[in-house]
């Protein structure tokens, strides 16, 4: 069990788990993810650390076929400028090996901003908390649990 599964049993949340055999070579874990489930790529979503100047830490949730909009990402923020966390900062802050990152069970919560496509979808995949572990959740439950804000931060 990893702490994002164990922060939705705590909390109560339906969601699905769908382990996979994830290769280490792949470059795109999200795409891995996806195909490895047969599900479309753009209802699965990849956990993303933001530095936002001023700010802090921040967590953009984008499906895996855009990238994360970093000025879309620091505008919604309340910051001047974001660029992606160092790898190490963003695996210290979440507790996460990156390629595993899930949107919860972090060490500490961190402001959190997932693109509004995510409610095109009945339910979408994130990462479970490790590299070949997935979940499926309801966008909603998502953005309760996680305490996110929807907004525009995908570039497709």
């Amino acid at each position: 069990m990893t702490p994002a599964v164990a922060q939705l049993i705590a909390a109560g949340v339906p969601h699905e788990l769908f382990p996979y055999d994830h290769d280490p070579a792949v470059e795109s874990f999200g795409l891995e993810a996806a195909a490895a489930l047969g599900v479309d790529p753009d209802s699965v979503f990849k956990t993303l650390i933001a530095d936002a100047a001023g700010v802090g830490l921040v967590v953009g949730i984008v499906a895996v076929s855009a990238m994360l909009d970093l000025k879309a990402l620091a505008r919604v923020s309340g910051a001047k400028k974001a660029t992606m966390a160092d790898i190490s900062a963003a695996e210290r802050s979440s507790g996460y090996v990156a390629g595993g990152i899930s949107p919860f069970g972090h060490k500490r919560q961190l402001p959190t901003f997932v693109d509004e496509t995510c409610d095109l979808w009945d339910h979408i995949y994130v990462s479970a908390g490790r590299r070949g572990l997935d979940l499926a959740i309801a966008p909603a439950d998502l953005v309760e649990v996680v305490q996110a804000t929807r907004a525009p931060i995908a570039v497709w």
